[in-house]
């Protein structure tokens, strides 16, 4: 995932937990950065007119940027299920992290649909969809 995708989509899941603006501390612990790492970040972000940030505040997503952020959680919570139920990974979310911004979403759900399709006789709850646990 590019460092962009990455924190628009750190971003996204943060709004979801409280209400923005989200402080560039926060994104760069959930991303293990430094938070002026992060607040460089928003500024890029920003400039792509994806994010709107307040020094000091932090940063919320702006609709284009909220699109985008939507996307990259579908592939998100499909790569995560994935890597916790089929490969059974401890860190499943930072894997998940990692890569879906490099998976278009509906890649993303053909990988599970396909995996769905081979887990014939498998539990409904062993198979469901992860929740978001930073909500």
């Amino acid at each position: 995932m590019t460092r962009k995708a990455q924190y628009l989509l750190a971003l996204y899941i943060e709004e979801q937990r409280s209400p923005p603006p989200v402080s560039s501390g926060r994104i760069a612990e959930r991303l293990d950065r430094s938070a002026s790492t992060a607040t460089e970040m928003f500024g890029r972000l920003e400039a792509d007119g994806l994010l709107t940030h307040e020094p000091y505040a932090g940063a919320t997503l702006t609709e284009d940027g909220r699109a985008r952020a939507e996307e990259l959680h579908e592939s998100y919570v499909a790569l995560s299920w994935f890597f916790r139920v089929v490969l059974e990974l401890d860190d499943h979310e930072r894997e998940a992290m990692e890569i879906a911004g490099l998976l278009r979403p509906a890649v993303a759900e053909r990988l599970c649909g396909l995996v769905f399709e081979d887990l014939d006789g498998v539990e409904a709850e062993d198979v469901s969809l992860p929740r978001d646990d930073h909500r």
